[in-house]
């Protein structure tokens, strides 16, 4: 409780996901000063199998970043607590990857941890804790109707176009909007650290980790190499026309687009056209055929309307560093959507996000299903 002219006032619970990182602080810090109650929470998600990930420094599922994030929540006076969550992520994030892989197709791990980890499983404990909202350091921002309106709580880009995230977000349902907030969606960088400093917060100075977080040593090939067999064994290269130019040593080892790696000699640069798993093939071709004008995508997720009825234009966003391009965006047979460039995209890869927008409004998204 708190008072307010005279008044005892009960203030709106929150649970901010603290990463042990400068941005989830600082929207700890913003949400303390705009009068919630603030409670920190980090989720533990490495399997007991491999806790030697929980040792490394750095990271966000580090003992150092939970020591970061306690020492963050000490400082701002609010109580702190560290989730199990390993059981969910191991089967929604680390096994979606790996099976995504074996399928041939890049996935991006930080949408499915979003969507079924943050929040899902995290939203659900927020409420057992008894907290009207959940909290991130995502640069995005959210817009809540009134109440009485009806309308749909909306998704739009940072302000800062250099931190914005809200391509890793366009699986929000409406429930999950309407329980969040994002206080950094207005904010630069920059900004963010200046408060972090203002506060007197330990994390104003750290750096942003950009790793898988759940891959420990080397790199993501190595992580599937173990875990995904099958995705090592050497097969073909052949062309777009079917001719045998090569021997790869794994699938897992390419990406569409790729250029290097390939241990060819055609006398022209070749790169990864498609990945064809069932026969382990690695077809290549040259670079005008790693160009696609259309795309078709699964399991699309609509924000600023309930379902896509027809034909509409927007900018669609093919990978989280791409810039949105002009495109046509129709409903496609079994649910399905189907996107068509004004100009053919390079490397449009399977796996991957497909998110849509309106200026800053986010329309919502799809993983891409071929092309």
């Amino acid at each position: 409780m708190f008072w307010f002219r005279g008044m005892a006032v009960a203030r709106e619970r929150v649970v901010v996901a603290m990463s042990g990182g400068v941005d989830s602080s600082v929207a700890a810090a913003l949400l303390i000063q705009e009068g919630y109650e603030v409670i920190g929470v980090t989720m533990r998600i490495w399997p007991e199998a491999s806790e030697e990930i929980e040792r490394r420094e750095g990271g966000c599922c580090s003992v150092s970043a939970v020591w970061d994030a306690r020492r963050v929540c000490d400082r701002l006076g609010i109580p702190y607590y560290v989730l199990n969550f390993k059981d969910v992520f191991s089967r929604e994030v680390i096994e979606r990857f790996c099976q995504e892989y074996a399928r041939g197709r890049t996935p991006n791990p930080c949408i499915a941890c979003n969507r079924y980890v943050k929040f899902e499983a995290l939203m659900q404990k927020a409420r057992e804790l008894g907290a009207s909202y959940l909290a991130t350091g995502h640069y995005s921002r959210v817009r809540h109707p009134e109440k009485s309106s009806g309308g749909r709580h909306l998704l739009y880009r940072a302000s800062d176009p250099a931190k914005d995230q809200s391509y890793a977000l366009y699986n929000l349902t409406q429930e999950q909007l309407g329980t969040l907030l994002l206080p950094l969606g207005d904010l630069t960088k920059a900004k963010v650290r200046e408060i972090a400093a203002s506060c007197g917060l330990p994390t104003a100075g750290k750096a942003e980790s950009q790793d898988i977080c759940f891959v420990v040593e080397g790199d993501y090939r190595d992580f599937l190499r173990e875990r995904v067999p099958q995705s090592a064994i050497p097969g073909p290269i052949v062309d777009t026309s079917g001719h045998h130019l090569g021997t790869h040593p794994g699938l897992v080892n390419f990406t569409v687009g790729q250029r290097g790696g390939l241990g060819l000699a055609a006398g022209h640069p070749l790169y990864v056209v498609r990945i064809e798993p069932e026969t382990n093939t690695l077809v290549v071709g040259r670079a005008a055929e790693v160009f696609s004008p259309w795309l078709e995508a699964a399991d699309p997720n609509w924000i600023a309307f309930k379902e896509l009825k027809r034909e509409i234009r927007a900018e669609a966003k093919i990978r989280y560093g791409a810039v949105p391009v002009a495109a046509t965006v129709e409903p496609g047979e079994g649910g399905k959507v189907r996107v068509r460039f004004d100009s053919p995209q390079r490397a449009v890869t399977p796996g991957q996000a497909v998110v849509f927008y309106q200026g800053d409004l986010v329309l919502g998204g799809a993983t891409i299903d071929r092309t």
